[in-house]
């Protein structure tokens, strides 16, 4: 510490001293006092003129410049004028001067003598100050020391405190950091950035300006950054994930849907016998009660009604967030909601979904083989839509109804293209029907969770038909079956319980036959009643895939009855048409075959029966289709009718065939041909069996009479004509009168056949009529009435009316060619040659008249 200075009286002491000359000095010039300057009235004037001036540079404020330049340029000689005036005026002021000090002059005096009294006094206490200052400054060293310590210590403590503030400032920032690090460590990403947003918001701030806080405030970045690619991460593995449970999420859906709707099916029957009531069933929650053994067998979904236990059991339903954990979606979806980047993680997502669904629902190539690949395509598609419906119920904004609407209606315009594809290939009714069953299932699962699903209704209206078309293939081939193992021939019965069994099967009643006794025959083959069964098994069928459409009875009676018209009209008449066109089928077959769709087109009006107790809708119903099984039946029996006249005249080919005539013979064997005769046999035979047809009411009786007579009709009109052409064959150049007679033989016996009645119910002789062309023929060659004929040719009441003249002249030829060839064994005719020629000539005069007719029958043609 510096020593205190002391007081400087001493120089006080002088400058008294040297005031108080001073001021005697002064004291001295008072005493002679100045002249004073005469005035003038000009010199008023200027100390008028110059007052203003003096004020002003008296005045410290003003500026002199301008004042100054004002006495210069105001008169001429004012410079002059104005040293006068300053002069006197500054005298003026000493003597105002002197008169102050000259008053104050005592005063002082008396200062300064007192002053120099206390001179001494001042020295001596100038040296005691001294000395004390001295001891003053060697006491304050140790002081000095000792206060720069505490000073020192102080500053430590100072700094302590601070430290210890800084610390309690900056430890809560290293809390939070270990903190967040500790929630990154243990996954708890979303605790993570609140604690981020604290840090950055409370606790870093406040500690700002340190280093760590620096570091620490620009890593949060990064550790933001790390959090979004780890829950990006996350959701891709649950995105991976989700596509392994959709197929087991879908499958203990539908399973669930398919157990409701039997539960329901069963509740129903119970209702209707017991009055027992429905409990809860939630498909998305548990169910407290549900029957054991309701799940229904691979696909069909027709309940148990027997042997159905009552006992209940608590069943616990799972559903998706029970086989999914779904918190990756939710932490990813916080963390990026908290990071103000939420649209980038909903569009993300979204693309993501819709990727994954276009790969759900894209099929396996061999999907249609087995009904085990159409439950797999379903079940990862009902999970998919399925686990939207959870994310859409379960949070807030990430999916909107309007996506998973867009979504689903793109799922479905896929789904029904891909069934409507590979359903095409499917020609097994049973896997059409279990893929039927599936997608009822597979719709009502979504219908649920609230996805309309009448598209898929109408798909399966389009798949009906192609479950009706595989029905149809399958039933050709199950009739074509029963006409290969019939025998075609009438049943026996021995017995009453047979003939019960067949009436069981077949709606058969028949008076007459059931009086008759044991053992007795059904007019109708045993495919009869195979048929009529394996209708009502096509009903059945088809009525299967009708089943749970959500469809009136009136439209199900519509379809079966639609779908029965086809089996009848398309698959039936095209295996009776094909079965009348075998080789092996032979006229019995014929016969039986029509009596069998005589049959079968009475039982029809049994089958319409049929559908109406399934559906319970009147036949009389306005809308109600008719079955066309009489047209159908009525097709068949016209296709057996004409195949018995084309495979009849085939037969009469064949005998005519046989034929062997020696055509220069001369003279005739005086009995039929043996192949005339072993055809007129078979004629007979064959007309007996149209005694079988039935005529148990008088439509059949008219019909089948009406088939035997046209079929005998035909018969004999082509056996006419066949003998016809065999006389005019083209190739036979000569025939002898010999050969003539044979001929006529024969034709008698044609002839006789006819007139016995073969076939009853012609009149007169009406079958007889399909000989005359040839009766007549014959008998102008046999009579050789020439004259007759050229006479009344071309008259309504010609004897001959039925021959043409083209060929009788044909005939005429061959004949004149064979009489000239055998005129040297036969006399007559040699007689004729030798003796008269006259005949001669009359037979070349017959040949140019007959010539002559045909052309002239030729030019007015």
């Amino acid at each position: 510490m510096n020593s205190p200075q002391l007081y400087p009286t001493a120089q006080i002491s002088h400058h008294s001293l040297h005031k108080a000359r001073h001021c005697e000095m002064s004291s001295d010039r008072v005493e002679k006092p100045l002249p004073d300057i005469p005035e003038d009235d000009g010199s008023r004037d200027d100390e008028k003129c110059f007052g203003n001036v003096f004020a002003e540079l008296e005045s410290v404020d003003l500026p002199l410049g301008t004042t100054l330049r004002s006495v210069y340029d105001d008169q001429p000689n004012a410079h002059k004028r104005f040293m006068e005036k300053l002069e006197v005026r500054i005298r003026n002021h000493d003597r105002e001067i002197e008169k102050m000090c000259n008053f104050h002059h005592q005063g002082f005096v008396d200062a300064i003598t007192e002053l120099l009294k206390v001179r001494a006094d001042a020295e001596k206490l100038m040296g005691q100050v001294t000395d004390t200052n001295r001891r003053l400054q060697d006491a304050g060293r140790e002081v000095t020391a000792q206060t720069e310590e505490v000073i020192r210590c102080r500053i430590q403590q100072r700094n302590m405190t601070t430290t210890v503030e800084r610390l309690q400032l900056c430890i809560p920032v290293l809390e939070m950091y270990s903190k967040l690090k500790e929630q990154l460590e243990s996954k708890r990403y979303y605790a993570a950035l609140k604690t981020m947003e604290q840090l950055e918001k409370v606790y870093i701030p406040r500690v700002s300006r340190y280093r760590f806080c620096q570091i620490m405030a620009e890593n949060l970045p990064k550790l933001r950054e790390d959090i979004k690619d780890i829950s990006m991460s996350d959701l891709k593995d649950f995105l991976e994930s989700i596509r392994k449970h959709s197929d087991k999420i879908g499958e203990t859906a539908m399973k669930q849907a398919q157990q409701h709707r039997t539960f329901n099916s069963v509740v129903q029957k119970h209702d209707s016998g017991m009055g027992y009531t429905k409990p809860v069933y939630s498909l998305n929650g548990r169910t407290p009660t549900q029957h054991n053994g309701l799940a229904a067998e691979e696909g069909i979904d027709q309940p148990e009604e027997e042997g159905v236990e009552e006992d209940q059991s608590e069943e616990e339903v799972l559903t998706a967030q029970d086989l999914v954990d779904f918190s990756p979606v939710y932490r990813c979806l916080h963390i990026y909601t908290v990071l103000g980047d939420r649209e980038t993680f909903e569009n993300y997502y979204r693309k993501q979904r819709k990727k994954q669904a276009r790969l759900v629902l894209q099929p396996q190539s061999n999907m249609q083989e087995t009904v085990e690949g159409y439950r797999r395509y379903f079940n990862q598609i009902v999970g998919f839509f399925l686990v939207e419906d959870h994310v859409l119920h379960s949070t807030q904004g990430l999916l909107t109804r309007a996506f998973t609407d867009e979504l689903w209606n793109m799922a479905l315009s896929k789904i029904t293209a891909v069934l409507r594809t590979h359903s095409s290939y499917c020609s097994d009714p049973d896997l059409v029907l279990q893929l039927k069953n599936l997608i009822v299932i597979f719709a009502d699962t979504l219908q649920g969770y609230g996805y309309p699903v009448n598209r898929l209704f109408d798909l399966l209206f389009e798949i009906r038909d192609q479950y009706n078309e595989t029905l149809l293939k399958k039933w050709a081939l199950v009739f074509r079956e029963i006409f290969e193992l019939d025998n075609y021939s009438p049943i026996p019965v021995e017995t009453e319980e047979e003939y019960k069994s067949v009436v069981s099967r077949f709606p058969f009643h028949d008076a007459e036959i059931e009086k008759q006794d044991f053992p007795k025959k059904l007019p109708m083959s045993q495919s009869v009643p195979q048929i009529y069964v394996q209708v009502k098994e096509f009903i059945y069928a088809s009525l299967k895939f009708s089943e749970s459409l959500h469809r009136s009875w009136t439209e199900i009676d519509d379809m079966l009855r639609k779908s029965t018209n086809l089996l009848l009209t398309r698959t039936l008449s095209g295996c009776l048409q094909h079965l009348t066109k075998k080789p092996h089928i032979g006229l019995t077959e014929l016969v039986q075959i029509i009596i069998n769709t005589t049959h079968l087109e009475q039982a029809c009006k049994y089958l319409e029966d049929f559908i109406t107790n399934i559906t319970n809708v009147s036949p009389e119903t306005v809308h109600t289709t008719r079955l066309y099984g009489l047209s159908t039946f009525k097709d068949a029996r016209h296709a057996a009718e004409g195949e018995i006249y084309t495979k009849l005249n085939q037969k009469i080919d064949e005998f005519i065939q046989l034929a062997d005539y020696d055509w220069g013979m001369p003279e005739s064997d005086g009995q039929a041909s043996g192949y005339l005769m072993d055809l007129i046999n078979f004629l007979r035979s064959t007309f007996q069996v149209f005694t079988h047809l039935p005529n148990n009411c008088n439509d059949h009786a008219a019909m089948s009479g009406k088939v035997a007579q046209t079929a005998c009709m035909s018969a004999c009109k082509h056996l006419s004509t066949s003998l016809m052409q065999m006389v005019l064959d083209s190739e036979l150049k000569q025939i002898s009168m010999g050969a003539v007679q044979q001929f006529n033989l024969d034709v008698i016996q044609c002839e006789l056949f006819a007139s016995s009645e073969p076939v009853p119910g012609f009149q007169g002789d009406t079958l007889q009529l399909a000989f005359i062309d040839l009766r007549q023929l014959l008998d102008l060659f046999m009579v050789w009435d020439w004259s007759t004929y050229l006479a009344d040719y071309g008259q309504p009441t010609s004897k001959y009316l039925r021959v043409n003249p083209s060929t009788a002249l044909a005939l005429l030829e061959k004949v004149y060619r064979g009489m000239k060839d055998t005129s040297k064994k036969n006399t007559i005719f040699s007689q004729f040659r030798k003796n008269d020629r006259d005949k001669q000539k009359l037979i070349e005069t017959v040949v140019k008249q007959l010539r002559s007719l045909v052309n002239g029958m030729s030019q007015h043609s």
